[in-house]
């Protein structure tokens, strides 16, 4: 019959054992230092040995010590596997992706469908938010960014660049540059201030021509809501010719006349502390794949 085992004084004892410390093992098992020392002399009586040397400022295993760790080390190790291997049993694989609401709705969502086909085993969770989101805290696995960089304590790589030019509805019969003067000319606010940030203005730079800020301007806050008016036909809107690309090719959209101007990259970013699990793996790898090889080409080159 098995005797009956002091689980409370047997875990002080390894985590005090692993830190070489009472207080950082107090710290991570969310008790007092007082309380590991008291768990640990109990087992101490319990077995009729010494398991440390108390020092000033650390505490040092003794020989029976140094036998008993290991075997408790490798114990408590094999409970952690089979327990995390009986939860991941009854739940579904999952990977969460965060990017701005513009680009969930215009160019992630669309393509959700493909990913499921290929990876039926797989939920993948979209995360829409304009604000830069915590990998480790959100519980976030890929975040798509969009700007220069660098992004602190993660590891990013390009995915692909973007590009902006006016566009408008076919309803609205846009011929030339001249219409600008007589249609709203649609935009929306960038949510950071760099002088790299594709406008109106900078359009009519790059076109040669003065620029007068025109009545009836229509400016959003959010992206999204500037491609919807765009859309609707309330005016020229100039747009992420990325996140429009459906809207052109079926029609919804036309880009009359140019210049394009180059707009930032888009970048797959994760965590820098945490593995990626082979779910995530194939979750990049998805990504990677729907970039357009010609813009991919182009950001290798830059």
């Amino acid at each position: 019959m098995r005797r009956h085992l002091p689980l409370s004084s047997l875990r002080a004892f390894e985590a005090a054992a692993r830190h070489g410390s009472f207080k950082l093992a107090a710290g991570e098992l969310g008790v007092t230092p007082t309380a590991v020392s008291h768990q640990i002399r109990a087992l101490e009586q319990s077995t009729g040995q010494a398991l440390f040397r108390r020092e000033t400022r650390k505490v040092v295993l003794t020989e029976a010590g140094e036998r008993l760790y290991p075997i408790l080390r490798d114990g408590f190790n094999a409970f952690e596997a089979a327990l995390s291997g009986l939860g991941a049993a009854g739940r579904r694989r999952e990977v969460t992706i965060s990017a701005t609401s513009a680009f969930t709705a215009k160019w992630l969502a669309p393509r959700v469908a493909g990913f499921q086909a290929r990876h039926p085993g797989i939920d993948l969770q979209l995360h829409a938010s304009d604000a830069t989101v915590d990998l480790a805290r959100n519980a976030v696995d890929i975040a798509i960014r969009y700007g220069r960089g660098p992004y602190p304590g993660a590891l990013a790589e390009a995915m692909f660049a973007d590009r902006f030019a006016p566009v408008a509805s076919p309803t609205l019969g846009v011929q030339g540059v001249g219409d600008l003067e007589r249609m709203p000319l649609i935009s929306f606010t960038w949510t950071r201030a760099d002088p790299l940030n594709p406008t109106w203005e900078a359009w009519h730079a790059a076109a040669g021509l003065a620029w007068r800020a025109p009545a009836g301007q229509l400016r959003f806050s959010d992206e999204g809501h500037a491609i919807q008016a765009a859309l609707a036909g309330q005016g020229i809107a100039l747009l992420s010719l990325e996140l429009v690309a459906d809207d052109l090719a079926a029609g919804r959209l036309v880009q009359p006349f140019g210049p394009q101007l180059p707009g930032h990259v888009y970048h797959l970013v994760r965590s820098a502390r945490q593995l990626p699990s082979a779910e995530v793996e194939a979750a990049l790898a998805w990504l990677r794949a729907q970039a357009p090889a010609s813009n991919r080409n182009r950001v290798a080159r830059e």
